[in-house]
């Protein structure tokens, strides 16, 4: 599965997990990076999906409110 297919609470999920291991330490450096790499990924998938939902309410409400 890409990225661009994880849903918001996929990209959550896996996001609490990374944010986690980093937290525990004792990783090497590169894998740290790896780690954080991936963290910006799926923190930017997860702001994309409720980015994607206001505008779909902000949409709903305007045309509820007739414009």
């Amino acid at each position: 599965m890409t990225d661009e297919e994880l849903s918001y609470e996929q990209a959550r999920t896996e996001l609490a997990t990374v944010v986690e291991r980093l937290e525990q330490g004792g990783s090497s450096l590169e894998e740290s990076l790896a780690l954080w790499e991936r963290g910006e990924k799926l923190a930017d998938v997860c702001q994309r999906r409720l980015d994607g939902a206001r505008e779909r309410i902000e949409a709903a409400r305007a045309a509820r409110d007739g414009g």
